[in-house]
């Protein structure tokens, strides 16, 4: 007898994700607009003026941060929702903005080893089932010597924003897949980055992080 191969763990975390986004494409941007204002100020700004070259942005949701980039670069992007993508299609398009859009994993990153100068993640690391496999896959896609810049919500260094993170997260865990409590700046050193500079901001609630991959 026969039958279908139950997913594993790994594989039902991502579709979940995928579902969710899915979901939340068509409000997103009006949901996100107040917390990018007020909690994350400036924040895609100073990724888009470190970005050089072949910038891939990973889970680049609806393109929010297309306004940002430099002329000057090569823009490929990947999300795991279809849904999302159509809507950072069409900013491109009303940007006037050049960039090769892939429906893919951020843990399985469906391109060759060292194929970017530059990888962007803005908040997304925060979802990501595994962060560390993805942190690794753009250490791999990198040339050595390339740049890697994050944006994300990590665990606030005043112990009451803290504790009100991890009591959110009983919610936003198991609805979203979405953590308030991680931090990426061990994952990064970790998977063979130098870090060039980060910044703590909102009592230690937002991290932004400009790493190199080791030549």
């Amino acid at each position: 007898m026969t039958g279908t191969a139950k997913p594993s763990a790994a594989e039902a975390a991502t579709a979940k994700q995928r579902r969710v986004w899915d979901k939340g494409a068509p409000s997103y941007d009006k949901q996100i607009a107040f917390f990018e204002k007020v909690q994350f100020g400036g924040g895609r700004e100073w990724l888009g003026t470190r970005a050089r070259g072949r910038v891939l942005d990973v889970a680049v949701g609806t393109g929010r941060s297309l306004p940002h980039y430099p002329s000057g670069v090569q823009l490929t992007g990947i999300d795991l929702s279809p849904a999302m993508l159509a809507i950072a299609r069409r900013r491109a398009t009303d940007l006037n903005r050049t960039i090769d859009l892939h429906e893919g994993d951020a843990e399985h990153l469906p391109f060759d080893d060292a194929s970017f100068d530059t990888v962007v993640c803005a908040l997304s690391l925060c979802s990501i089932p595994n962060p560390a496999t993805a942190i690794a896959q753009m250490h791999r896609v990198l040339v050595p010597g390339g740049r890697i810049l994050l944006l994300d919500h990590v665990a606030s260094t005043w112990p009451p924003v803290r504790a009100a993170q991890w009591l959110l997260e009983r919610i936003t865990i198991p609805a979203a897949g979405e953590h308030f409590t991680r931090r990426q700046l061990a994952l990064v050193a970790a998977a063979g980055f130098d870090i060039v500079e980060t910044e703590r901001l909102k009592a230690g609630s937002v991290e932004r992080i400009h790493a190199t991959k080791r030549a």
